[in-house]
């Protein structure tokens, strides 16, 4: 009788399925596009907030439009913050059910890995920021700054550094940055509603659940959902809960699977598929970038200005936050997780390769941002738009070098493999993302 043969550790950032990861692929096309006007957007801002026609810059901010009977008469950039943010966190609020209803994280296994490493990337710099501030009196509210990923950002510079990294890799970020979205939005329902009108917040039940009452019945009719979701974000906003959680519960509300009657599950996507198809492009080519737009300008005020903020320790903990405490809670998670579960890495990735996707989750541009206002104040937070800055931008550079460099490790691999597709004429796994 032979002797069974030794188990094989399990494999951390595995191939997931095929259908799974054709899905992510088109996800991750549409954020890199949107990063990149992210990226455009914030670069204007910056350079018309530090130009001789600054004041002009700030007057379009605080030009205000809206219904004033109904406490929507808001400048423009809590518009953009409470209004266009919430297409954001529908989307994201889609993302997450379709991710755990029917995505690859419906399995405890693999879902693990990046919840793990996802809570590490929030508790670490809040720790990291609440030691560099402590006994800095008014501090204490920006403790959430630096939890952030934003995902279009770092799709973006991975799109540009790291064309030959392996596929797991953006995998992992995408779904890192998934359970991140759902933390942060969980962060600002709990730690940023300072007065809560309890009647707005019933009455926004109302139009909620006629909303999911007719998605639940699979009806896409945009002239029945729109108004219902735009009257259910107008009551939570008049609540005191930041709106943008109006956002996210309308996206929850969406069915992930389809109905028995039309062939179930296995006929093919449903409506939130359906809904995050239409509403992605909405958000990364337009919410976002108009988001950061008006934003992110800030005046620096020369070199005397930075050096003032970079004095003031609710920026060095948020820099710190992102720089540092990012990488080392998203490694010491992932870490842990691995030891607990005896896991190793999947073959042909390398600890440097987290290392690298670790540090570039340190960008946390747009929900940093948000945070930041929820936390100081739309005329307090000034210095912390120079640190989440800066702390992006750090985080950028430090993982493009990481990652450039491993990116020209699998670029000689995939050059090696693309020989020997030519020599033998059969398509290998690189090549095809699928066994050939």
């Amino acid at each position: 009788m032979t002797d069974p043969a030794p188990s094989r550790p399990s494999a951390l950032l595995g191939r997931g399925s095929w259908g799974e990861a054709r899905r992510i692929a088109d996800i991750l096309r549409k954020e890199t596009v949107g990063g990149a006007l992210l990226l455009a957007g914030a670069t204007a801002a910056m350079i018309w907030a530090n130009s001789p026609w600054a004041d002009a810059y700030e007057t379009l901010r605080d030009v205000r439009v809206g219904p004033e009977a109904l406490h929507l008469n808001l400048s423009l950039a809590a518009w953009a913050g409470d209004g266009l943010l919430a297409v954001f966190f529908f989307v994201a609020g889609l993302e997450l059910k379709r991710e755990f209803v029917a995505g690859d994280l419906r399995d405890v296994r693999r879902a693990a890995v990046p919840i793990a490493a996802a809570l590490g990337g929030v508790i670490v710099p809040a720790l990291l920021y609440l030691l560099i501030t402590r006994g800095v009196e008014g501090a204490g509210p920006g403790w959430a700054i630096p939890t952030a990923t934003d995902i279009a950002f770092a799709l973006a510079v991975l799109a540009v550094v790291g064309r030959f990294l392996p596929a797991a890799l953006r995998t992992f970020l995408l779904t890192l940055a998934v359970v991140d979205d759902l933390v942060a939005i969980v962060i600002i329902a709990l730690f940023y509603t300072e007065r809560l009108a309890p009647v707005p917040l019933l009455a926004a039940l109302v139009p909620l659940g006629l909303f999911t009452a007719l998605v639940q019945r699979r009806v896409r009719s945009w002239w029945l959902l729109l108004p219902l979701a735009v009257t259910a974000w107008a009551l939570v906003h008049a609540s005191g809960v930041h709106a943008t959680v109006a956002g996210v519960l309308l996206g929850f509300a969406v069915p992930v699977l389809r109905s028995d009657e039309a062939g179930g599950p296995e006929a093919g996507p449903g409506l939130a598929e359906h809904f995050e198809h239409r509403f992605r492009p909405l958000s990364a080519g337009v919410a976002v970038p108009v988001f950061a737009f008006l934003s992110a300008g800030v005046p620096l005020g020369g070199l005397d200005g930075l050096r003032s903020a970079f004095g003031d320790p609710v920026v060095l903990g948020v820099a710190a936050g992102l720089v540092a405490g990012k990488p080392i809670g998203i490694m010491a998670a992932t870490w842990a997780t691995a030891r607990f579960a005896r896991a190793d890495l999947d073959e042909g990735l390398a600890w440097v390769d987290m290392a690298g996707l670790s540090v570039l989750a340190g960008i946390g541009f747009t929900v940093s941002l948000l945070i930041g206002e929820l936390a100081f104040g739309a005329g307090g937070d000034e210095h912390v738009k120079v640190a989440v800055l800066a702390g992006s931008v750090t985080a950028a550079l430090l993982a493009t070098v990481i990652l450039r460099l491993r990116n020209r490790v699998y670029r000689r691999i995939h050059e090696i493999e693309t020989a020997d597709l030519d020599h033998d004429g059969v398509p290998d796994v690189y090549e095809t993302g699928r066994p050939g």
